[in-house]
């Protein structure tokens, strides 16, 4: 386990895997972790973990990091921040190119990070610039996909 953080589960979960691999971990309640980004040269913890009771991962990196570029560092892939997958038909393709799964994992992820930045806005009163790109960035892939489906 990671920096001493023991889990009471037998069985190795997502978290853990995930969680085995982060440098600077430290738990802030039971959860959510904050750690250095493998994505980047993080001096200082930049990349925020939080572990829903679903067992759903999300990653946030207040350095701006794109969560694929967090999950290759650790040799990851999105399947793994999910405890099962999604029983829908992946044969199929949209116009985008994706199965319906791996669309609404992409607006899952979208809304999360949307939901990090904001959360880190009330706590500030204030957004960066790139924090303010990125959400605007996930606006228009929710919006897409949105106008994709009518």
């Amino acid at each position: 386990m990671a920096k001493g953080l023991r889990r009471e589960c037998l069985a190795v979960s997502s978290i853990d895997k995930l969680l085995d691999q982060l440098e600077g971990l430290k738990q802030s309640v039971p959860g959510k972790w904050i750690a250095r980004c493998p994505a980047h040269e993080d001096r200082s913890p930049s990349l925020a973990i939080r572990e829903l009771p679903d067992g759903r991962i999300l990653l946030y990196c207040f350095g701006g990091c794109e969560t694929q570029a967090i999950l290759s560092a650790m040799q990851l892939q999105f399947a793994d921040l999910f405890p099962e997958p999604l029983a829908l038909d992946n044969s199929r393709r949209t116009r985008f190119g994706l199965s319906n799964a791996e669309i609404l994992q992409l607006i899952s992820h979208e809304i999360t990070v949307a939901g990090l930045i904001l959360a880190n806005v009330v706590d500030t009163k204030t957004i960066s610039e790139p924090d303010w790109t990125r959400f605007c960035r996930a606006a228009h892939r929710i919006r897409a996909v949105r106008e994709h489906g009518r």
